[in-house]
């Protein structure tokens, strides 16, 4: 089958591997599409946590089965599915109280024995396959992973209605972060960035104010002007850049909570009398949960998520260095670039 590999950092390519093999409680599915996530780029530019060239990249995924184990009894071939790129031990506190997001032992796509999810044909264990709905076609169907990291960052966010919100980072995780909020009831919905383009989409997808912060050293007092002079009751950074998680907190109100979805390389400061003398709270925000990807599906099936606007790109496997190249570079106006496979 045809896979894209991480090969080294910044080389994308296209080898033919085995299928994979597939265990009593697993399902084998013909990946129809396959996306490019912000956690990938990291894989490509070499800077990814655990992730490490040469590796099959890929987690986001939407395909139909085409074979199952023999334990298996929740799927049949030609079921349209996605998948919840991550396993857990099964036995520890964690895994038994439904955050397998916190397993010591956790699994995901690219690591060790586990093939990513960007070639012909991805095996998942069945507790982490999910059917997507009638109405929800392939290219909805990838997005509900991303989505699920949004729908969790508003969950711990405790983000309701009539909220007050900033998204700093316009995104694809950011523009579905913000998806999320309006879903959760949030009725102003600040969107930051330094690509106009995005922003844009951010206006299209529902954000009530967008600010460009390029060269805008005072960004954090205009976008309180934005919004009338006042404070936000969340702050979710989309945006690992030095020094958000100190500009986030000039944003909230005494009491609010910041949320933290990017990927972070070196360590950020912030003023702690800002956060102590105001009570505010800082939380980190890592994948999902099933009650997340759930929610996800659901709310996708709902028509919270414009994908005519978030899918930018639709390419062929053996475009995908090109892919991963406009991501990173954020050229042609990226946004979720998809790999498409026959």
């Amino acid at each position: 089958m045809k896979a894209v590999f991480v090969q080294d950092a910044y080389e994308v390519i296209v080898k033919n591997v085995d299928i994979p093999k597939l265990g009593d409680h697993e399902v084998l599915i013909k990946v129809k599409t396959a996306g490019i996530c912000g956690s990938d780029i990291h894989t490509y530019k070499g800077l990814h946590p655990f992730r490490k060239p040469p590796v099959i990249i890929g987690h986001e995924l939407a395909g139909e089965v085409v074979a199952i184990g023999s334990a298996v009894c929740k799927f049949q071939p030609g079921d349209r599915v996605t998948v919840e790129p991550q396993a857990g031990c099964g036995t520890c506190e964690y895994c038994l109280t439904g955050r397998v997001n916190y397993c010591e032992d956790r699994g995901a796509p690219g690591i060790g024995a586990w093939y990513g999810a960007m070639a012909e044909y991805f095996a998942a264990p069945e507790q982490t396959v999910y059917k997507l709905p009638e109405g929800l076609n392939y290219e909805q169907g990838v997005l509900v992973e991303p989505f699920a990291v949004g729908v969790h960052a508003v969950r711990k966010a405790g983000i309701s209605a009539g909220d007050k919100v900033a998204i700093l980072g316009a995104g694809p995780i950011g523009l579905l972060a913000m998806a999320a909020a309006k879903a959760a009831g949030a009725t102003t919905l600040l969107v930051t960035d330094v690509m106009d383009y995005a922003l844009e989409s951010a206006s299209y997808m529902g954000a009530t104010h967008t600010l460009n912060i390029q060269h805008n050293e005072e960004w954090t007092q205009e976008a309180r002007e934005l919004i009338g002079g006042g404070l936000f009751d969340k702050v979710l950074i989309a945006a690992g850049v030095p020094g958000i998680v100190d500009q986030s907190l000039k944003l909230l109100r005494k009491g609010g909570r910041v949320v933290t979805i990017a990927m972070f390389h070196g360590d950020q400061t912030f003023n702690i009398h800002n956060l102590q003398n105001q009570e505010k709270e800082i939380l980190g925000c890592m994948t999902y949960t099933r009650e997340d990807f759930i929610i996800a599906i659901d709310l996708i099936a709902a028509g919270f998520v414009d994908d005519k606007v978030l899918i930018t790109h639709r390419l062929a496997p053996e475009q995908a260095a090109e892919g991963f190249r406009i991501v990173d570079k954020k050229e042609d106006r990226s946004l979720k670039v998809l790999v498409h496979f026959k």
